[in-house]
């Protein structure tokens, strides 16, 4: 997996994102804090930001935060898996 510039695909400059040689995309989020509706919603925004560039693109969060059930629903049934 490479690091990629997220400004290439409109994302904030903090996100980390990585790419490997096919279009499988990873947010990666490393944090302490529980991930909750309001960041799953923000990750499915980046998602879409990068799916319109890169139709196709499969997109996966790994994180080492615990997600809340809501939000691994959400996430899942929007085509983002969670590692």
């Amino acid at each position: 997996m490479d690091k990629i510039d997220p400004k290439l695909y409109g994302l904030p400059a903090r996100t980390v994102l990585l790419k490997d040689d096919h279009d499988n995309f990873v947010l990666s989020i490393d944090r302490k804090s529980r991930i909750i509706m309001k960041d799953a919603n923000a990750i499915l925004d980046k998602a879409d930001k990068i799916k319109k560039i890169v139709p196709g693109a499969i997109i996966t969060l790994e994180t080492k935060a615990p997600v809340c059930s809501k939000s691994t629903k959400f996430l899942s049934d929007n085509g983002i898996e969670i590692k």
